[in-house]
């Protein structure tokens, strides 16, 4: 090819989804899978989303660019301003927006590691060093991060709850840790797991938002609101640093159909609650399994658990989706010895139990 391309590119590998249900069934000659490897909702979306989309049909128009409708609505239910809200298809997009606008050859960005490979991703493309600060004990260490920072810094990555240590850091220390952080850099908070957590103390950033230009959240429909399928997110910032990145939202980012689902899930919080009930409820079933498997759990915020196995979460990986459950090998995650499972349905979570135990304790899975 005599194409020229930046140099970053050919150090770039595609993001890895969870391996798809109709490719293990044909793989493994399976009638049946469970996939547990995604983070996704196993209750899907509620059921008014579900018939607010059967009645919405308008493919030969252009979507609202400006999300009117929608972008009243989330400002309505965090109670913050309409122009302090950012929309993106999922809130990855929100985070290739804000690299985009900030990051040169000439700067850097903190991150933790392990955590969402989607801020170096992004970083790289755009030529910035990355700044990789280990997690301690699967938290971030916000002290060291904040050392980190130097005049170069732009970005500062939060991911609270992280993925894919599902752990949290609480209210005093994310507030000391702002306090730390210059006020030309930005610090984003990434809370896609915010509706799962039950912490008393985790942060409040909507609040600290009066207090810090340089802190911008993130959020997202696709966890806890079913529609990752349907790809929309948004951030919530100071309006003068929203305006400014704002053109760079390409003209109608965000779909009809993902629009008008997200404004009925928003309305539907008593779905919200059952799905956080049902997730805690199975979050320490699972937990417990795992304590009586002689697994370590990492503390988790979220809708999945990071399960400490002892041996390489390839090998388990390939041992339960033999019996077709798909978990995610935590070897592509920065954690080589552990598996994340998502939390699935009562019914699911038996199915993987049952099948972990077998392995774990016969050392293989008979297929």
């Amino acid at each position: 090819m005599k194409m020229k391309m930046k140099p970053v590119v050919n150090q770039l590998r595609p993001y890895e989804p969870g391996k798809p249900i109709e490719d293990v069934k044909a793989e493994y000659g399976l009638d049946k899978v469970i996939k547990l490897a995604s983070n996704e909702n196993p209750y899907g979306s509620s059921q008014a989303v579900q018939k607010r989309l059967t009645e919405a049909s308008t493919p030969q128009l252009y979507p609202d660019g400006h999300a009117s409708v929608l972008r009243r609505a989330v400002a309505n239910h965090l109670q913050v301003e309409e122009g302090q809200l950012l929309f993106g298809a999922g809130s990855d997009e929100v985070i290739l927006l804000l690299c985009r606008a900030m990051l040169t050859e000439d700067t850097n960005t903190v991150m933790a590691t392990p955590t969402f490979s989607q801020y170096k991703h992004n970083a790289l493309i755009e030529g910035a060093e990355i700044i990789e600060v280990p997690l301690k004990d699967g938290f971030h260490d916000l002290p060291a991060m904040a050392e980190a920072i130097d005049e170069k810094t732009r970005i500062v990555w939060v991911c609270n709850p992280n993925n894919p240590s599902g752990t949290y850091n609480n209210a005093d220390d994310f507030s000391a840790f702002m306090e730390r952080v210059p006020s030309d850099v930005l610090v984003v908070s990434d809370e896609a797991y915010a509706e799962y957590v039950e912490a008393d103390d985790y942060p409040d950033t909507l609040s600290l938002l009066k207090s810090y230009d340089n802190l911008f959240i993130l959020r997202t429909f696709s966890k806890m609101y079913g529609l990752a399928g349907l790809r929309i997110g948004y951030g919530v910032g100071v309006k003068d640093f929203v305006s400014k990145v704002e053109p760079l939202r390409p003209p109608f980012n965000t779909t009809t159909l993902a629009q008008t689902a997200a404004i009925t899930a928003l309305e539907t919080q008593t779905f919200v609650a059952d799905c956080h009930r049902n997730n805690l409820h199975e979050k320490k079933k699972l937990e417990s399994f795992f304590r009586d498997q002689d697994c370590y759990c990492y503390p988790s915020e979220t809708n999945f658990i990071l399960v400490d196995v002892g041996v390489s979460g390839d090998d388990v990986f390939q041992a339960l989706i033999r019996r077709g459950i798909i978990v995610r090998s935590g070897e592509a995650l920065g954690f080589p010895h552990c598996i994340r499972i998502s939390i699935g349905t009562e019914n699911e979570n038996e199915q993987l139990m049952t099948a972990f135990a077998e392995w774990n304790a016969h050392g293989k899975m008979k297929v």
